[in-house]
């Protein structure tokens, strides 16, 4: 969550995510911050390529995050979450899924009692899909692994 919040304050995001809106912002950024406006001073321009770097990610993954995002991807969610669980690690307080299909979806603000008991679950994927993968923000964070 804390990403999250740091990158909605990079591009004055308030609540919901509007990509329209999203995208103008980081236009404006990525104006502001391009590393060519600063190639007379060295530590500015170094600056200005890591804060584009971080202008760059903050949009994709904002938009990742967007509920126009979500809802044009959901249906591959799904499709994906039927495919059963292959694994899965919580790291703080993201829940990192890969499915059988070879993608991988990060859930945001899982908390380690979810955690613990999705690990204890008799049936791990009927748990997921009742408390996990329509409770919480969501992101596919991996591509699908080709099939040779």
């Amino acid at each position: 969550m804390k990403r999250i919040n740091e990158y909605k304050k990079l591009f004055n995001v308030e609540k919901n995510i509007d990509l329209k809106e999203l995208k103008t912002s980081y236009r404006n950024l990525v104006k502001e911050w391009h590393p060519d406006k600063f190639s007379d001073n060295h530590e500015l321009a170094l600056e200005a390529e890591q804060k584009s770097r971080q202008i760059i990610d903050g949009y994709h993954f904002l938009v990742s995050i967007a509920p126009e995002t979500i809802a044009a991807n959901e249906e591959v969610h799904n499709t994906s979450a039927d495919t059963g669980i292959a694994d899965f690690r919580l790291k703080g307080q993201v829940l990192e899924v890969s499915f059988m299909d070879g993608s991988t979806y990060e859930y945001f603000g899982v908390s380690k009692n979810i955690y613990i008991r999705l690990i204890n679950a008799e049936k791990q994927l009927r748990f997921a899909k009742r408390n996990i993968f329509n409770s919480y923000l969501y992101r596919k964070s991996k591509k699908s692994a080709e099939v040779a």
